[in-house]
């Protein structure tokens, strides 16, 4: 962990906006020894329940959602642009398929038994608090239902309370 140092989550100076939509993320996390990861450009940071959380969304398919779904916690890294590219390949490549951390070149450094990338530039470990799947018949713009959800595969919602913040020291 000598190239991170950890802030409080109140320090992070990024644009949530620009970290999750534009630049964004990899969920990370370990089951029976195992880690995988998948790229996500949807979520958010806030505060709920009086602490200070991320919330993401995975759809049932995707197989990072087994490995959230058996374990406490989970972390959300995020890359310089020069990252784009391995960043897509975790996005299209199933874990189920090959180890796309290792294809990647990506290193997994662990925090309290959390697994991180260790090439990131912000890592947040999280502890999951809650997680709901999302019901279609509570949009109330029925648009979204048709446009994002085609095939039903509707998303679970995690929110989890952040625990730390690492970011890379200059």
């Amino acid at each position: 962990m000598s190239e991170f140092k950890e802030i409080m989550s109140e320090e992070i100076k990024s644009n949530p906006f620009k970290l999750i939509g534009k630049d964004w993320t990899l969920i990370t996390a370990e089951k029976e020894g195992k880690v995988n990861t998948m790229t996500a450009s949807w979520g958010g940071l806030g505060v709920m329940w009086g602490k200070n959380v991320a919330f993401v969304v995975i759809r049932p398919q995707r197989y990072t959602k087994e490995f959230i779904d058996n374990t406490d916690s989970f972390s959300l890294t995020f890359f310089d642009e020069d990252f784009r590219e391995e960043l897509s390949y975790c996005g299209k490549v199933s874990g189920r398929e090959e180890d796309k951390i290792s294809k990647t070149g990506f290193n997994v450094e662990h925090l309290n038994g959390t697994p991180y990338l260790k090439e990131a530039k912000l890592a947040i470990i999280c502890k999951k608090m809650h997680y709901q799947k999302i019901d279609p018949q509570c949009f109330i713009d029925e648009e979204i239902d048709g446009r994002w959800y085609p095939q039903k595969d509707y998303h679970t919602l995690y929110v989890a309370e952040i625990t730390n913040v690492l970011v890379k020291e200059d």
